[in-house]
């Protein structure tokens, strides 16, 4: 069983000309292996802030609170090392990578991560079994990152990741963001059975409720003005759905 434990973090974004603008005011959130915790929120809530502040974005400056995972303090980790310690971000605009295979990529992601390197007979078939799972061409293992995905190509490689990577903690940042129906389905399928194995815990952020019918949250945390102002269960989506956002933007006006 594994912890995230987010305690009063507070971020601000580093300004061209050099200044600080505050995003996050104070978040405080606790995740557990098995659970899947959603954020949802307006444009500009601050959301994405929150995934790339954990992850260690040199973007973003962390000005108050603490971030650990199983007790150790993951605002002291350099990126590889988050990563080593068992944190996986889905990013909202996966980047490509010209000259590195999808294959080499994830056996070295993989061996990385493991302090290892997989075995290559049975290696060869976790990576087909993951895109054959996500409906990926297998050609896809000896092109280059990313580079000529569509949006939707993208999001699976995402979760191909996830599946063979099998981090404590996964965020998946609008990982709905401009997939098409069956896109989406596969996707959510995919991080279904992460959910399934128990072994880790899912940070789910999004706009939009669609997501949200494939993949059942425990928790749903409302997202404004960088902190959190409501939570609840499952029906809480629901309630967002029919009503928006508009009473808690409205409440901090």
């Amino acid at each position: 069983m594994s912890t995230l434990e987010i305690r009063d973090l507070q971020v601000s974004v580093k300004l061209p000309e050099g200044d600080l603008k505050p995003i996050l005011a104070g978040v405080d959130l606790t995740v557990k292996s098995g659970e899947t915790h959603a954020i949802m929120g307006p444009n500009g809530s601050g959301k994405s802030t929150l995934a790339y502040s954990i992850a260690g974005h040199p973007k973003y400056e962390i000005t108050g609170g603490s971030v650990t995972l199983d007790g150790n303090n993951v605002l002291d980790m350099t990126v590889d090392e988050r990563a080593r310690a068992g944190l996986f971000l889905a990013m909202q605009y996966p980047v490509e990578v010209p000259g590195v295979s999808v294959a080499n990529f994830l056996r070295t992601a993989k061996t990385a991560i493991d302090g290892e390197a997989p075995k290559l007979r049975t290696w060869a078939g976790e990576l087909r079994g993951a895109m054959e799972k996500l409906q990926m061409d297998p050609a896809f293992a000896q092109r280059n990152v990313n580079e000529g995905f569509s949006g939707g190509e993208k999001k699976r490689h995402e979760i191909m990741q996830l599946e063979l990577l099998k981090p404590k903690m996964a965020i998946l940042d609008e990982t709905d963001s401009g997939l098409d129906i069956d896109a989406l389905r596969i996707v959510s399928e995919g991080v279904n059975r992460v959910r399934e194995t128990g072994e880790t815990g899912l940070l789910l952020i999004t706009h939009y409720t669609r997501i949200l019918r494939y993949i059942k949250p425990d928790f749903v945390h409302v997202f404004v003005a960088g902190k959190i102002v409501q939570e609840g269960g499952p029906e809480l989506a629901e309630q967002l759905e029919a009503e928006g956002y508009e009473r808690y933007v409205g409440a901090r006006v």
